[in-house]
């Protein structure tokens, strides 16, 4: 008898990689797909993490022939302003002044590919509202590290859950990775989990 598919996470993020565990999809390799991420010109927040997420399942389903892959790709904006996933403290701070006071956007693309080719993907989109952040609180975020090589400087898992005043979407897509959406799309292209 033939074994099934097996499953491949297209990400080195550990929080998508224990979100998918955590609804029972376990992976069976992890194999990140390096890509340039540099936003097109005039390209929307959502139509990047959505060409993110497919760029990254076709590189290394390339790679994995007759296997699933699931890719995803998270954009932070305020409006069409896409920020940065944060490389130092410097742009960490930046993104915490941005963000200070008001609600933006987290955009996460998400896509699955089946053994056969077939693909099916979308763009899940979740607001969120920080509190107004004095230069003490950003001062306090920024000697964590915490948000260094995170979308938008911060992780809402960690300590930036205290600044979160409101969050309309999807929780585990902020995180990284939808996950309703996440199993409809491995279920409908017929992935069973083990």
């Amino acid at each position: 008898m033939a074994s099934e598919p097996r499953l491949v996470l297209a990400s080195a993020s550990p929080r998508r990689l224990e979100l998918l565990r955590q609804i029972g999809f376990a992976p069976d390799a992890v194999e990140a797909a390096e890509l340039d991420e540099t936003p097109q010109p005039k390209e929307t927040p959502r139509v990047l993490a959505g060409r993110l997420a497919e760029a990254k399942a076709a590189h290394v389903a390339a790679r994995r022939p007759g296997e699933y892959v699931l890719a995803a790709d998270t954009v932070v904006a305020v409006g069409r302003r896409i920020l940065p996933k944060a490389e130092d403290r410097r742009e960490v701070a930046s993104c915490l002044s941005l963000l200070s006071g008001r609600a933006h956007k987290v955009l996460t693309g998400v896509c699955a590919r089946a053994p056969d080719g077939r693909a099916a993907s979308r763009v899940v989109e979740s607001r969120v509202r920080f509190k107004r952040l004095s230069p003490a609180e950003i001062d306090a975020y920024l000697s964590s590290g915490e948000g260094v090589g995170k979308a938008g400087g911060y992780a809402i898992q960690g300590l930036a859950g205290a600044l979160v005043m409101s969050l309309q979407g999807s929780y585990s897509g902020v995180v990284g990775l939808p996950l309703y959406e996440t199993a409809s799309l491995l279920t409908g292209l017929g992935y069973r989990r083990s």
